[in-house]
């Protein structure tokens, strides 16, 4: 079930139509993922005509309707005037390497973002759709966050003993893998399990839904979380980074509902300053 338009602040009608557009093509080109043309960005990144396509398709309806917008897109980079009032943040399909593997966990995201002054921003609204499974998530500042027509909160368990965590692992090339380990090492004897899914959005849209406790991963991009951010926050969880600030743009995100968060961003930290003092050991 879509959601309903009424409920729909005209900005947000503009990227679930734009979203379920691109979605429509995105699973025809999963459909024929075989046949895909792909090209390396790097290792354990691809990009895929898929890729290009929907982000050319979310970039035409969205400038349409709302021309006065900037843009800020994972293929593309940055459009638009550079004093701009209003800015899409978009990642036209997060979770690629699921996609070309055939794995129907992916989605698009698209976030409104408010220029509030010259030295901030504030993520206003955002759209996670997984065509797929035929889910989209969304949220708008102090309005809530919905899956379709119903209502999320986050979680309500307390324990780390009974809690579920989300993240994403970095590949063997990339930094702050070091950071992973040691927080990995922490947390797994704590908690009941942790998933790495591979896809960003989705993890802190199901954070959202309360599939998962927690969710944290060092390193982001802002069109990976954009639109994440405010389904936690609008439903009631909390989202900084792990000193406790802004998560928004720097990329270092931890997650969680009101009772576990801070016990998560504790254990994040720990494992920040245990790689730090492992690399000070070694260079001395």
């Amino acid at each position: 079930m879509a959601p309903s338009s009424a409920r729909l602040s005209p900005a947000l009608n503009v990227v679930v139509s734009a979203v379920q557009k691109a979605g429509r093509r995105l699973l025809r080109d999963f459909a024929e993922v075989e046949q895909l043309q792909v090209s390396s960005k790097g290792p354990g990144d691809f990009v895929s005509q898929a890729d290009l396509r929907a982000e050319e398709t979310l970039r035409q309806d969205l400038g349409r309707a709302r021309p006065n917008f900037a843009f800020l897109m994972e293929e593309s980079g940055a459009h638009g005037a550079e004093d701009w009032e209003w800015r899409w943040v978009v990642d036209p399909l997060d979770g690629t390497s699921n996609f070309l593997h055939g794995i129907p966990h992916w989605a698009i995201s698209v976030g409104i973002e408010r220029r509030v002054d010259a030295n901030r921003s504030e993520i206003v609204a955002g759209v996670v759709y997984n065509p797929a499974a035929n889910e989209l998530f969304w949220a708008e500042r102090g309005m809530g966050a919905f899956l379709n027509d119903r209502r999320l909160r986050v979680s309500g368990r307390k324990e780390f003993r009974d809690a579920l965590f989300a993240t994403g692992i970095p590949f063997a090339a990339a930094p702050r893998r070091a950071e992973f380990s040691h927080t990995l090492a922490r947390l797994m004897p704590q908690v009941a399990g942790i998933r790495r899914f591979g896809a960003a959005a989705l993890d802190l849209a199901w954070v959202a839904a309360g599939r998962y406790d927690g969710f944290w991963e060092l390193g982001l991009k802002p069109w990976d979380m954009a639109a994440g951010l405010i389904m936690v926050r609008e439903a009631g969880g909390f989202a900084t980074d792990p000193e406790g600030g802004e998560p928004y743009p720097s990329g270092n995100v931890v997650a969680g509902n009101q009772a576990l968060q801070g016990k998560l961003r504790d254990v994040v930290a720990e494992g920040i300053a245990a790689a730090e003092a492992s690399r000070n050991r070694q260079s001395s």
